[in-house]
């Protein structure tokens, strides 16, 4: 598993770690059912805390992202309540797309954009209408 940390960036270790994580679920790097490397496999690699990978996968878990295995360690498992993700994701629009609005950015780009943004993951992001 290939993870890129910019270690002079503002965003925290443990986000940009769970970040490349969920991209790499999104674009079909990592898959359901993929274990991903032990707590201190992964901090070697990257050279970075223990602490800070176990944070991370913590807050996987706790997204719905990756569930704790006794034999596999953290394996990923994403979560089938849509529901719940789908007022998570609204919440997060209305702040993106209240910046764009300030921005004058237009509907037609922002649909461009989403477009642009969904041919890079696959299959995730394909609705049952599709």
């Amino acid at each position: 598993m290939f993870i890129e940390i910019d270690f002079n960036s503002d965003e925290a270790i443990y986000i940009q770690l769970r970040n490349q994580i969920i991209l790499g679920i999104a674009t079909d790097r990592i898959r359901e059912g993929d274990a991903l490397p032990s707590v201190r496999q992964l901090a070697e690699n990257i050279g970075i805390n223990m602490h800070t990978v176990n944070k991370a996968y913590t807050v996987l878990k706790q997204e719905g992202y990756v569930k704790v295995d006794r034999r596999k360690g953290a394996v990923i498992a994403v979560d089938i309540d849509k529901m719940r993700t789908v007022d998570e994701v609204r919440r997060e629009l209305q702040v993106t797309l209240a910046k764009a609005s300030c921005k004058n950015i237009s509907r037609e780009e922002v649909h461009a954009l989403i477009d642009e943004i969904y041919e890079d993951y696959g299959n995730y992001g394909k609705g049952m209408n599709d």
